[in-house]
């Protein structure tokens, strides 16, 4: 009866229009000081240790990152090395947007920013072209949710910090996953250009391949320096997205020019201000966590659980519609901070693997920025295309399709995601 009090209330606040982050501390503070004898300074010492993390400085250096190559012109470069290896193929250029976005999501981290970079070059350029303006905008709508599950990943740190898992561990077995799916979307991106006869590139020769890879060489180092110093053990996540962040701005400020000196502290507030949103969500999701401990519910949600003879098959299965539900009505980092503490505990307990568990949510995620009423995704691509939301859903079901089985893939086939950590000796 008390855990429906705190979930009747955060429903009531969300749906007035309130913030979830706000709604989520509100809820907590409401009632922890009414019907729990939970001392003031209990609360206050939860919020300094539950953000007391050293994995969560990663993310606003991997969001400054992102935002230094975002404007630092990586993404037309790698645009450009992604034409010249598949644009003669039926669809070519909707294909080099699927390769760009896997390419760019490999060291931006973020989902929308990977939407924003590759999708506002590429699709004028498609349209123009001759493309349906709706295929290419379920091209990048979609292909764009790997920025996600390509590592570095902000929403895979955001998973560590609330279960206490390996960023590193999570990084490298995101990698599999992040390219089949890459994969399973440029093939129906191609079935489709294929089956509607669109335009197609000339074949680009050897020189201009090596010419457009010389160019983009240095985005894509960024790549080797992530996943190669942490697997090397050069440096930690956390390390790594300090790195990555000096790294970008080196590359964007003075060996691209793309970005003036002048536009350096644009960039740094824009940053700021994402940074401060998550890390506030963040400080609430600490405390609605704090709360949920307080009352059992992890504990008594798994013995519930074992009790019915729910096993892990079962399990998985409600995870999933509970997550792809979620997606309906929050955005990936709020998901994360408030199911992943209630639901990891009975993962746990039923046998099923922490790694293998956190990417088939950062997978459900991805389906989640993809689909109305608020995936972040579908509004980014909105602004880009000049579409409605409505249309736009409509352009994105091919791809969503696609997805969507691919979660099943990656829900009952635990070796997908933990096969290369396995192999690394992780």
């Amino acid at each position: 009866m008390r855990v429906a009090v705190v979930f009747g209330l955060l429903l009531s606040l969300m749906l007035t229009g309130m913030p979830i982050s706000i709604a989520l501390g509100l809820t907590v503070l409401s009632f922890m000081f009414t019907l729990t004898d939970v001392r003031t300074e209990s609360v206050a010492l939860k919020l300094f240790t539950g953000i007391e993390s050293f994995e969560i400085m990663a993310i606003p250096f991997f969001i400054l990152a992102g935002n230094f190559l975002t404007h630092g012109g990586v993404a037309r470069r790698m645009i450009t090395f992604a034409t010249s290896l598949v644009g003669h193929w039926y669809g070519g250029l909707a294909l080099s947007g699927v390769v760009a976005c896997a390419l760019f999501a490999a060291i931006s981290g973020s989902s929308p920013a990977t939407v924003v970079a590759i999708g506002s070059v590429i699709l004028p350029a498609m349209v123009a072209q001759g493309f349906p303006k709706r295929f290419g905008a379920g091209v990048i709508t979609t292909s764009g949710s790997l920025g996600i599950l390509i590592p570095p990943s902000i929403p895979m740190v955001l998973f560590a910090v609330s279960t206490n898992t390996s960023v590193g561990k999570l990084f490298i077995a995101g990698i599999v996953p992040g390219l089949v799916l890459a994969m399973l979307l440029g093939a129906t991106t191609f079935y489709r250009a294929w089956r509607n006869d669109y335009p197609r590139m000339p074949k680009a020769t050897l020189y201009e391949r090596f010419d457009a890879f010389r160019k983009s060489i240095w985005g894509i180092l960024l790549i080797v320096i992530v996943i190669g110093g942490i697997y090397s053990g050069l440096f930690t996540p956390t390390e790594a997205a300090a790195v990555s962040a000096v790294y970008a701005f080196i590359v964007a400020v003075f060996i691209y020019k793309d970005l003036k000196l002048r536009d350096v502290p644009r960039v740094l507030l824009s940053s700021a201000n994402l940074s401060a949103m998550l890390l506030y969500i963040i400080t609430n999701a600490v405390l609605f966590s704090f709360l949920m401990t307080y009352e059992n519910v992890p504990q008594a949600l798994a013995q519930w659980m074992i009790d019915q003879g729910l096993g892990w098959i079962g399990f998985l299965l409600v995870v999933n519609l509970l997550l792809l539900l979620a997606g309906n009505v929050m955005e990936p980092s709020s998901i994360i901070l408030i199911m992943a503490p209630i639901l990891f505990p009975v993962a746990i307990k039923l046998g099923i693997d922490p790694i293998h568990f956190g990417i088939l949510m950062t997978v459900n995620m991805e389906v989640g920025l993809c689909h109305p009423p608020v995936g972040l995704n579908l509004y980014v691509a909105s602004g880009i295309a000049k579409m409605g939301i409505t249309e736009l859903t409509v352009a994105v079901w091919p791809w969503l399709l696609t997805m969507l089985a691919f979660l099943v893939v990656v829900t009952y086939w635990p070796g997908l995601s933990l096969w290369l950590p396995r192999l690394l000796g992780m």
